[in-house]
């Protein structure tokens, strides 16, 4: 399914290399060449709840956890994807909301999950490996490991701190399973080159 993020600022996918490598590639992508700064979320809104200061945004998923259900055709996954493919060229990233830091959290987890599916020979063996890493015990905000620390609140309270894991493992399981979907070339069932083309790019130099 092609995504609605399109704007004005896009380019035609053969612009990057290996675009034209996998016959499920998106027709078009964000455009990083034209755009001064990274991508910031648009799904921000007044009256959204918050995890320490991570927007909980609303998802479109089958996967148990504190996230609103999404009504809408988009969710904050779909927005990642759709321009993580241009944010990981830059090396800064201007907060504007909360909404912003539930973005960079999804982007820093898909390059995680693009390393582990370029060792994947099938896409039955991308969906393992993604079940694997959603479940697996991970950083949350306040911990040692957690990446780009400075930029989050820690949980005031253990109560908050459960609200926090559970949403971002309600996050990555469903991010996990629609990388799947947009990895895997149909036609040959192992990692198209054209998503492959990213997983040596560094967001905001996080490795």
């Amino acid at each position: 399914m092609r995504s609605a993020f399109k704007r004005k600022d896009t380019a035609h996918i053969f612009c990057l290399p290996g675009a034209a490598l996998c016959a499920t590639a998106e027709v078009s992508v964000p455009c990083f060449a034209c755009h001064v700064s990274a991508y910031c979320s648009s799904l921000m809104e007044p009256d959204l709840k918050q995890t320490s200061n991570m927007a909980l945004l609303p998802l479109k998923t089958l996967f148990k956890g504190p996230g609103p259900k999404e009504t809408k055709e988009n969710d904050i996954i779909n927005e990642a994807i759709y321009y993580c493919t241009a944010n990981v060229f830059f090396k800064n990233y201007k907060i504007k909301n909360e909404a912003d830091r539930t973005l960079m959290y999804v982007t820093l987890y898909i390059s995680k999950c693009l390393k582990k599916l370029q060792k994947c020979s099938s896409r039955n063996q991308g969906e393992k490996e993604m079940y694997i890493l959603g479940i697996i015990k991970f950083p949350i905000l306040g911990e040692p490991r957690f990446p780009l620390s400075p930029m989050y609140a820690d949980p005031s309270d253990k109560q908050k701190e459960g609200t926090m894991r559970a949403s971002l493992q309600q996050i990555r399981q469903e991010t996990g399973l629609r990388l799947c979907d947009k990895v895997f070339d149909t036609q040959a069932d192992k990692p198209c080159k054209w998503w492959m083309c990213f997983v040596k790019r560094q967001f905001i130099n996080n490795k």
